[in-house]
């Protein structure tokens, strides 16, 4: 059996945002044996939200140094102003979103396995824009 892939951490401590995709893509397949589709639909919102704010800590701590420390709803307040206005709306949009997706409560289905496909491209769309 082989073990799945674990992404590797960059020397500032934290893991790439691509990698993060992948660990969602690897989620999204079922390439994870002993979970269930909710665990992974799940598993994958988080890696994907987690993903999203990498690329968003990369914007703004390039304008502005020490503004990556903030909360994400600052951060996402202040997007628009270092980004196109139509990339940080569908940023906000896409967090909340997968906010709603990656907490479990027990009165709730969770995110559907097709939902979660649609907020990956999305992300992954996303994470390119705002690193360019």
């Amino acid at each position: 059996m082989n073990a799945p892939v674990v992404p590797a951490m960059s020397s500032s401590g934290s893991v790439p945002a691509e990698d993060l995709l992948l660990t969602a893509d690897l989620l999204l397949a079922g390439g994870l044996t002993g979970t269930t589709a909710a665990g992974r639909n799940c598993g994958a919102c988080l890696a994907l939200r987690t993903a999203l704010e990498i690329g968003v800590d990369r914007v703004l701590d390039a304008a502005v140094p020490g503004l990556a420390d903030a909360t994400m709803r600052a951060k996402l307040l202040c997007l628009h102003r270092y980004t196109a206005e139509r990339t940080a709306r569908r940023t906000r949009a896409i967090w909340s979103h997968l906010c709603l997706g990656c907490h479990y409560h027990h009165y709730e289905i969770g995110p559907a396995y097709d939902q979660v496909r649609v907020w990956r491209v999305e992300v992954g769309e996303l994470v390119r824009e705002l690193a360019s």
